[in-house]
């Protein structure tokens, strides 16, 4: 598959009478936006803000954030079986929106949803704090059950940012970018002297508000596959989940795979990227086994030599990423594994609640047990009712002018388990 991704720079966002790009600016319109959020019936309230980099702002809770895009050619719409038509997508021309985002605000679950600063230091360890941000705050009816929440939540970022890309279909891009992979044994025959290296994508899958969807289908459901990288740069995979904001993988971020991009970066000059495993996380463990059996199998059955695997969240979670692990080694297959820690806030503790041996190629992504001090802000778009509930905070954490201390797993992406931040640890 071949897609090409056209980027239209965004420099700033302002309100509008219609919306348009104009001159790097994505202008919308408000009104426009909350009656495409309110054709939902479960939803009772909407309103647009907007948030800049730099501002003194503060943006809680967080539920996701995507990134504006539209299908201009090839197979597929954005967002295939989750809010368009199922159809396979991953080649063919991409536009997007680089540098605005759709923010989704609002009480899903409290405690597991985050903070976006726009300044302060709690910016710098969230990539959103540097993007123009489209907020859509919304409010559900009263007595929703939070699954029905959730999806509602889930289908106002899906249909903002899909309606927001239509705006990008005719434009020139100011950039584009071109990845292909070939079908599988063209793909090894044209690289035959270098590595054949994959990427294992875990997906969060637990249930019970922990879910992302693939082709519109609970991650839950099935069973590991192989796929293409450019499909889930083209919107094949949707977050529907509400885990530790620190490693959450939102929509954003599968459209801007950091493994995904890297390995390209690098296919045809030290190694050969040949593809993608999605595989689920699971809660028994006669599942876990099953799926990282599987794994194992398909690692094993396409020939690599080497391959990449990120999860998303901890705890749980853990054990698979190690199952995972431990079997594809023992399959003949070099392993690297990506993830963030949870030693305490001395870092004295255990970093992962499971290990194994394999274990032994490690790319850390930081400690979310970190404290830093929030402080106040100008703006606040949201409420910050529910800080010392969300993971990363404490009761009495939260002062009467409005800062407050927390860990930085409390902010969204802050130590993103699949190495899109900045953050990093070194053991000794």
């Amino acid at each position: 598959m071949r897609l090409e991704l056209g980027k239209i720079h965004i420099k700033d966002v302002q309100f509008g009478a219609e919306t348009k790009v104009e001159a790097g600016v994505l202008y919308v319109n408000a009104d426009e936006i909350c009656k495409l959020v309110l054709e939902d019936e479960r939803i009772i309230n909407c309103r647009v803000e907007l948030a800049h980099p730099g501002e003194s702002c503060r943006i809680t809770p967080v539920k996701d954030v995507l990134e504006p895009r539209v299908k201009v050619s090839g197979g597929g719409q954005i967002f295939p079986g989750a809010l368009n038509k199922v159809g396979q997508v991953g080649s063919g021309r991409t536009h997007c929106l680089d540098g605005a985002c759709v923010v989704t605000v609002g009480k899903i679950v409290g405690f597991q949803e985050g903070v976006i600063d726009m300044s302060g230091p709690a910016a710098e360890y969230c990539p959103f704090s540097k993007t123009q941000n489209v907020c859509v705050v919304i409010e559900p009816k009263d007595g929703l059950e939070t699954h029905d929440y959730e999806q509602a939540g889930r289908m106002v970022g899906l249909k903002v940012a899909d309606y927001l890309g239509q705006f990008a279909r005719d434009l020139e891009p100011d950039e584009i970018e071109v990845y292909e992979t070939k079908p599988l044994l063209e793909q090894i025959a044209e690289y035959p002297d270098l590595p054949k290296v994959g990427y294992l994508h875990m997906l969060q899958s637990q249930g019970l508000l922990h879910d992302t969807f693939y082709y519109g289908v609970d991650a839950k459901t099935f069973i590991p596959t192989l796929m293409y990288p450019t499909e889930i740069m083209d919107g094949a995979i949707v977050s529907g989940n509400c885990v530790a904001p620190c490693d959450k993988v939102t929509t954003y971020h599968h459209f801007h795979n950091p493994v995904i991009e890297d390995l390209y970066k690098h296919h045809g000059k030290d190694l050969n990227f040949v593809g993608v495993i999605l595989t689920n996380e699971n809660v028994f463990l006669a599942d876990k086994e099953r799926c990282s059996d599987m794994v194992a199998k398909l690692a094993s059955y396409i020939g690599l030599d080497g391959i990449l695997i990120t999860e998303e969240g901890y705890g749980n979670p853990d054990t698979d990423l190690m199952m995972n692990c431990r079997k594809v080694q023992n399959a003949g297959v070099d392993v690297v594994l990506i993830t963030d820690e949870f030693p305490g806030r001395d870092g004295k503790s255990l970093s992962l609640a499971d290990a194994c041996k394999e274990a032994d190629a490690l790319a850390s992504c930081g400690n979310g047990n970190v404290v830093i001090h929030f402080p106040p802000m100008d703006r606040l778009i949201g409420m910050t009712d529910f800080i010392e509930m969300q993971i990363g905070g404490w009761a009495g954490c939260k002062n009467d002018d409005g800062s407050f201390d927390a860990e930085i797993q409390i902010i969204i992406a802050s130590t993103i388990a699949n190495g899109f931040n900045k953050l990093a640890a070194r053991g000794y």
